[in-house]
Protein backbone atom coordinates (compact mmCIF):
# COMPACT_ATOMS: atom_id res chain seq x y z
CA UNK A 1 0.00 0.00 0.00
CA UNK A 2 2.80 2.42 0.82
CA UNK A 3 4.39 1.76 -2.56
CA UNK A 4 1.09 2.52 -4.32
CA UNK A 5 0.64 5.75 -2.35
CA UNK A 6 4.14 6.85 -3.32
CA UNK A 7 3.40 6.28 -6.99
CA UNK A 8 0.23 8.33 -6.73
CA UNK A 9 2.09 11.10 -4.95
CA UNK A 10 4.80 11.42 -7.60
CA UNK A 11 2.75 13.76 -9.84
CA UNK A 12 2.69 16.29 -6.99
CA UNK A 13 6.46 16.51 -7.10
CA UNK A 14 7.07 16.42 -10.83
CA UNK A 15 4.02 18.08 -12.35
CA UNK A 16 4.29 21.73 -13.18
CA UNK A 17 1.86 21.70 -16.09
CA UNK A 18 -0.12 24.74 -17.13
CA UNK A 19 -3.67 24.98 -18.41
CA UNK A 20 -5.61 27.52 -20.40
CA UNK A 21 -4.61 31.00 -21.43
CA UNK A 22 -4.02 32.02 -17.83
CA UNK A 23 -1.12 29.54 -17.48
CA UNK A 24 -2.45 28.42 -14.10
CA UNK A 25 -0.36 25.76 -12.38
CA UNK A 26 -2.18 22.45 -11.87
CA UNK A 27 -1.64 20.94 -8.45
CA UNK A 28 -2.30 17.22 -7.97
CA UNK A 29 -3.23 16.10 -4.45
CA UNK A 30 -4.09 12.76 -2.89
CA UNK A 31 -6.43 12.27 0.07
CA UNK A 32 -5.88 9.17 2.22
CA UNK A 33 -9.13 7.64 3.47
CA UNK A 34 -9.95 4.11 4.69
CA UNK A 35 -11.74 0.97 3.53
CA UNK A 36 -14.24 1.43 0.72
CA UNK A 37 -17.18 0.32 2.90
CA UNK A 38 -16.47 2.79 5.72
CA UNK A 39 -17.23 6.49 5.93
CA UNK A 40 -13.70 7.80 5.37
CA UNK A 41 -13.69 6.77 1.71
CA UNK A 42 -16.91 8.58 0.67
CA UNK A 43 -15.90 11.56 2.84
CA UNK A 44 -12.61 11.86 0.97
CA UNK A 45 -14.45 11.32 -2.30
CA UNK A 46 -16.92 14.11 -1.56
CA UNK A 47 -14.14 16.59 -0.73
CA UNK A 48 -12.21 15.50 -3.82
CA UNK A 49 -15.22 16.13 -6.06
CA UNK A 50 -15.82 19.54 -4.45
CA UNK A 51 -12.24 20.56 -5.26
CA UNK A 52 -12.30 19.15 -8.78
CA UNK A 53 -15.58 20.90 -9.54
CA UNK A 54 -13.79 24.20 -8.86
CA UNK A 55 -10.65 23.42 -10.84
CA UNK A 56 -10.86 26.64 -12.85
CA UNK A 57 -10.84 28.64 -9.62
CA UNK A 58 -8.06 26.86 -7.71
CA UNK A 59 -6.24 24.67 -10.27
CA UNK A 60 -6.42 21.59 -8.03
CA UNK A 61 -6.92 18.01 -9.21
CA UNK A 62 -7.70 15.70 -6.26
CA UNK A 63 -7.85 11.92 -6.02
CA UNK A 64 -8.62 9.61 -3.11
CA UNK A 65 -6.70 6.58 -1.92
CA UNK A 66 -8.27 3.71 0.01
CA UNK A 67 -5.89 2.89 2.87
CA UNK A 68 -5.79 0.91 6.10
CA UNK A 69 -6.86 3.96 8.10
CA UNK A 70 -5.74 6.63 10.53
CA UNK A 71 -2.21 5.51 11.37
CA UNK A 72 -1.31 4.89 7.74
CA UNK A 73 -2.76 8.25 6.67
CA UNK A 74 -0.89 10.21 9.32
CA UNK A 75 2.41 8.53 8.47
CA UNK A 76 1.86 9.05 4.73
CA UNK A 77 1.09 12.73 5.23
CA UNK A 78 4.15 13.25 7.43
CA UNK A 79 6.39 11.43 4.93
CA UNK A 80 5.05 13.52 2.05
CA UNK A 81 3.46 10.56 0.23
CA UNK A 82 0.03 12.20 0.42
CA UNK A 83 -1.06 15.77 0.97
CA UNK A 84 -4.14 15.07 3.10
CA UNK A 85 -5.61 12.25 5.14
CA UNK A 86 -8.53 11.44 7.40
CA UNK A 87 -7.68 10.28 10.91
CA UNK A 88 -9.35 9.84 14.26
CA UNK A 89 -8.80 12.70 16.70
CA UNK A 90 -7.15 10.37 19.21
CA UNK A 91 -4.64 9.20 16.61
CA UNK A 92 -3.95 12.83 15.71
CA UNK A 93 -3.23 13.52 19.39
CA UNK A 94 -1.02 10.47 19.83
CA UNK A 95 1.02 11.18 16.71
CA UNK A 96 1.61 14.84 17.57
CA UNK A 97 2.65 13.94 21.13
CA UNK A 98 4.70 10.84 20.23
CA UNK A 99 2.46 8.25 21.90
CA UNK A 100 1.21 4.74 20.97
CA UNK A 101 2.61 3.78 17.51
CA UNK A 102 4.79 6.89 17.58
CA UNK A 103 6.38 6.27 20.97
CA UNK A 104 9.68 5.19 19.38
CA UNK A 105 9.83 7.73 16.56
CA UNK A 106 8.75 10.55 18.87
CA UNK A 107 6.39 13.52 18.44
CA UNK A 108 5.31 14.17 14.87
CA UNK A 109 5.77 17.93 15.14
CA UNK A 110 4.96 18.56 11.47
CA UNK A 111 1.44 17.14 11.73
CA UNK A 112 -1.27 19.76 11.19
CA UNK A 113 -5.06 19.73 11.51
CA UNK A 114 -7.41 21.28 8.96
CA UNK A 115 -10.86 20.61 10.45
CA UNK A 116 -12.90 17.88 12.12
CA UNK A 117 -15.81 16.06 10.57
CA UNK A 118 -18.32 13.58 12.01
CA UNK A 119 -18.42 11.90 15.40
CA UNK A 120 -17.15 8.30 15.52
CA UNK A 121 -18.63 6.26 18.36
CA UNK A 122 -16.79 3.14 19.52
CA UNK A 123 -19.22 0.37 18.60
CA UNK A 124 -19.19 -3.17 20.02
CA UNK A 125 -21.34 -5.60 18.02
CA UNK A 126 -21.85 -9.10 19.44
CA UNK A 127 -23.87 -12.22 18.68
CA UNK A 128 -26.85 -12.84 20.93
CA UNK A 129 -25.72 -16.37 21.69
CA UNK A 130 -22.31 -15.36 23.10
CA UNK A 131 -23.89 -13.80 26.18
CA UNK A 132 -22.03 -10.47 26.17
CA UNK A 133 -24.22 -7.75 27.65
CA UNK A 134 -21.53 -5.53 29.18
CA UNK A 135 -17.89 -4.83 28.37
CA UNK A 136 -16.89 -6.89 31.40
CA UNK A 137 -18.39 -10.00 29.77
CA UNK A 138 -15.74 -10.25 27.03
CA UNK A 139 -13.33 -12.50 28.94
CA UNK A 140 -12.63 -15.65 26.94
CA UNK A 141 -14.65 -14.46 23.93
CA UNK A 142 -13.51 -14.19 20.31
CA UNK A 143 -13.38 -10.44 19.68
CA UNK A 144 -12.02 -8.55 16.68
CA UNK A 145 -10.11 -5.47 17.85
CA UNK A 146 -9.27 -4.04 14.42
CA UNK A 147 -6.49 -4.32 11.88
CA UNK A 148 -3.01 -2.87 12.44
CA UNK A 149 -2.88 0.65 11.02
CA UNK A 150 -6.48 1.41 11.95
CA UNK A 151 -7.55 3.90 14.57
CA UNK A 152 -10.04 1.53 16.13
CA UNK A 153 -7.37 -0.91 17.31
CA UNK A 154 -6.18 1.46 20.04
CA UNK A 155 -9.79 2.35 20.92
CA UNK A 156 -10.53 -1.34 21.44
CA UNK A 157 -7.48 -1.71 23.64
CA UNK A 158 -8.50 1.33 25.68
CA UNK A 159 -11.97 -0.14 26.30
CA UNK A 160 -10.44 -3.47 27.26
CA UNK A 161 -8.14 -1.72 29.72
CA UNK A 162 -11.09 0.19 31.20
CA UNK A 163 -12.85 -3.15 31.69
CA UNK A 164 -9.71 -4.45 33.47
CA UNK A 165 -9.04 -6.89 30.64
CA UNK A 166 -6.01 -7.47 28.42
CA UNK A 167 -5.71 -9.00 24.97
CA UNK A 168 -4.60 -12.19 26.68
CA UNK A 169 -7.94 -12.36 28.51
CA UNK A 170 -9.84 -12.67 25.24
CA UNK A 171 -9.33 -14.51 21.97
CA UNK A 172 -8.28 -11.44 20.01
CA UNK A 173 -8.51 -11.10 16.23
CA UNK A 174 -7.03 -8.28 14.14
CA UNK A 175 -8.89 -8.30 10.83
CA UNK A 176 -10.30 -5.37 8.86
CA UNK A 177 -13.73 -4.08 9.77
CA UNK A 178 -15.15 -5.16 6.41
CA UNK A 179 -14.36 -8.80 7.23
CA UNK A 180 -15.81 -8.87 10.74
CA UNK A 181 -19.59 -9.06 9.98
CA UNK A 182 -19.11 -12.16 7.83
CA UNK A 183 -16.92 -13.81 10.47
CA UNK A 184 -19.55 -13.09 13.12
CA UNK A 185 -22.33 -14.52 10.96
CA UNK A 186 -20.15 -17.60 10.25
CA UNK A 187 -19.81 -18.01 14.06
CA UNK A 188 -16.04 -17.51 13.88
CA UNK A 189 -16.30 -14.36 16.02
CA UNK A 190 -18.37 -13.57 19.08
CA UNK A 191 -18.12 -9.85 18.48
CA UNK A 192 -16.17 -6.99 16.97
CA UNK A 193 -15.26 -3.39 17.72
CA UNK A 194 -15.69 -0.71 15.09
CA UNK A 195 -14.99 3.02 15.57
CA UNK A 196 -17.11 4.59 12.86
CA UNK A 197 -19.72 7.17 11.94
CA UNK A 198 -23.33 5.98 11.84
CA UNK A 199 -25.30 4.60 10.12
CA UNK A 200 -22.70 2.20 8.73
CA UNK A 201 -23.03 -0.46 6.04
CA UNK A 202 -20.82 -3.04 7.75
CA UNK A 203 -22.87 -2.90 10.93
CA UNK A 204 -26.11 -3.10 8.94
CA UNK A 205 -24.69 -6.22 7.32
CA UNK A 206 -23.86 -7.71 10.72
CA UNK A 207 -27.42 -7.13 12.00
CA UNK A 208 -29.11 -8.59 8.92
CA UNK A 209 -27.94 -12.20 8.94
CA UNK A 210 -28.97 -15.51 10.45
CA UNK A 211 -27.15 -14.86 13.73
CA UNK A 212 -29.02 -12.31 15.85
CA UNK A 213 -26.83 -9.51 17.19
CA UNK A 214 -26.92 -6.60 19.59
CA UNK A 215 -24.82 -3.50 20.09
CA UNK A 216 -23.33 -3.46 23.57
CA UNK A 217 -23.36 -0.19 25.58
CA UNK A 218 -19.93 1.10 26.57
CA UNK A 219 -20.65 2.94 29.81
CA UNK A 220 -20.21 2.91 33.59
CA UNK A 221 -17.81 4.33 36.14
CA UNK A 222 -14.73 2.80 34.52
CA UNK A 223 -15.66 4.35 31.19
CA UNK A 224 -16.34 7.70 32.88
CA UNK A 225 -12.80 7.55 34.27
CA UNK A 226 -11.47 6.75 30.80
CA UNK A 227 -13.17 9.86 29.40
CA UNK A 228 -11.57 11.92 32.18
CA UNK A 229 -8.13 10.50 31.47
CA UNK A 230 -8.08 10.95 27.69
CA UNK A 231 -8.91 14.41 26.27
CA UNK A 232 -9.98 13.07 22.88
CA UNK A 233 -12.81 10.82 24.14
CA UNK A 234 -16.37 12.04 24.72
CA UNK A 235 -19.70 10.38 25.43
CA UNK A 236 -21.79 9.49 22.40
CA UNK A 237 -25.12 7.92 21.51
CA UNK A 238 -25.96 5.52 18.67
CA UNK A 239 -29.65 5.71 17.64
CA UNK A 240 -31.10 2.19 17.68
CA UNK A 241 -33.32 3.28 14.78
CA UNK A 242 -30.25 3.14 12.53
CA UNK A 243 -30.14 -0.66 13.01
CA UNK A 244 -33.75 -1.89 13.29
CA UNK A 245 -32.76 -5.56 12.95
CA UNK A 246 -30.41 -5.45 15.95
CA UNK A 247 -31.87 -6.66 19.25
CA UNK A 248 -31.49 -3.27 20.93
CA UNK A 249 -34.72 -1.55 21.94
CA UNK A 250 -33.21 1.81 22.91
CA UNK A 251 -30.38 4.12 21.89
CA UNK A 252 -26.95 2.76 22.77
CA UNK A 253 -24.71 4.71 25.13
CA UNK A 254 -21.03 4.69 24.27
CA UNK A 255 -18.02 6.97 23.86
CA UNK A 256 -16.21 8.11 20.77
CA UNK A 257 -13.78 10.34 18.95
CA UNK A 258 -14.08 12.56 15.88
CA UNK A 259 -12.90 12.05 12.33
CA UNK A 260 -10.42 14.79 11.45
CA UNK A 261 -8.80 16.04 8.26
CA UNK A 262 -5.01 16.29 8.57
CA UNK A 263 -2.06 17.48 6.58
CA UNK A 264 1.62 18.38 7.04
CA UNK A 265 3.15 21.72 7.93
CA UNK A 266 5.10 21.44 4.66
CA UNK A 267 1.99 21.43 2.44
CA UNK A 268 1.58 24.73 0.61
CA UNK A 269 -0.48 27.36 2.42
CA UNK A 270 -2.54 28.26 -0.66
CA UNK A 271 -3.49 24.63 -1.16
CA UNK A 272 -4.81 24.16 2.38
CA UNK A 273 -6.55 27.54 2.25
CA UNK A 274 -8.40 26.51 -0.91
CA UNK A 275 -9.52 23.20 0.57
CA UNK A 276 -10.84 24.78 3.78
CA UNK A 277 -12.63 27.48 1.80
CA UNK A 278 -14.29 25.00 -0.57
CA UNK A 279 -15.56 22.74 2.23
CA UNK A 280 -16.80 25.49 4.55
CA UNK A 281 -18.44 27.55 1.83
CA UNK A 282 -20.28 24.51 0.46
CA UNK A 283 -21.09 22.87 3.78
CA UNK A 284 -24.82 22.38 3.13
CA UNK A 285 -24.04 20.41 -0.03
CA UNK A 286 -21.53 18.33 1.90
CA UNK A 287 -23.99 17.64 4.74
CA UNK A 288 -26.56 16.27 2.31
CA UNK A 289 -24.29 13.39 1.32
CA UNK A 290 -24.61 11.22 4.45
CA UNK A 291 -26.72 11.11 7.66
CA UNK A 292 -23.52 11.17 9.74
CA UNK A 293 -22.91 14.75 8.57
CA UNK A 294 -26.36 15.97 9.62
CA UNK A 295 -25.24 17.88 12.71
CA UNK A 296 -22.11 19.47 11.27
CA UNK A 297 -21.69 23.21 11.70
CA UNK A 298 -18.81 25.49 10.83
CA UNK A 299 -18.24 25.93 14.56
CA UNK A 300 -18.21 22.27 15.64
CA UNK A 301 -15.94 21.36 12.73
CA UNK A 302 -13.24 23.30 14.59
CA UNK A 303 -13.75 21.28 17.79
CA UNK A 304 -12.03 18.00 18.61
CA UNK A 305 -8.76 19.05 16.97
CA UNK A 306 -5.69 17.75 18.79
CA UNK A 307 -2.82 19.02 16.62
CA UNK A 308 -2.02 22.61 15.57
CA UNK A 309 -4.13 24.05 12.75
CA UNK A 310 -2.32 24.53 9.43
CA UNK A 311 -1.51 28.14 8.64
CA UNK A 312 -3.42 27.96 5.34
CA UNK A 313 -6.60 26.87 7.07
CA UNK A 314 -6.06 29.50 9.77
CA UNK A 315 -5.88 32.19 7.11
CA UNK A 316 -9.34 31.25 5.91
CA UNK A 317 -10.80 30.91 9.42
CA UNK A 318 -9.50 34.39 10.34
CA UNK A 319 -11.01 35.87 7.19
CA UNK A 320 -14.50 34.63 8.09
CA UNK A 321 -14.26 35.11 11.86
CA UNK A 322 -14.15 31.42 12.80
CA UNK A 323 -10.75 31.55 14.49
CA UNK A 324 -12.42 32.27 17.86
CA UNK A 325 -13.70 28.67 17.80
CA UNK A 326 -10.18 27.24 17.82
CA UNK A 327 -8.33 26.53 21.04
CA UNK A 328 -5.51 29.05 21.47
CA UNK A 329 -2.78 26.44 21.94
CA UNK A 330 -3.56 24.99 18.49
CA UNK A 331 -2.60 28.24 16.73
CA UNK A 332 1.18 27.99 16.30
CA UNK A 333 2.19 29.02 12.75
Amino acid sequence: MQKLSFVLAVPVIVSMCFVGCGAKETRFVTIGTGGVTGLYYPTGGAISRMLNKRFKQFGIKATVESTSGSVFNINAVIQGDMEFGIAQSDRQYQAYHGLAEWSESGPQADLRAVFSIHAEPITLVVSEQCGIRDIGDMRGKRINLGNPGSGQLQNSRDVLAAARLSENDISAEYVKAVEAPGLLQDERLDGFFYTVGHPNGNIKEATSGRIKVRIVPIRGEKIDKMVEDYPYYAKALIPHSFYPRALNSEDIETIGVKATFVTSRDVDEALVYALAKVVFENLEDFKSLHPAYKYLTRQNMLQGLTAPVHRGAMRYYREVGLDENIEHELIVD
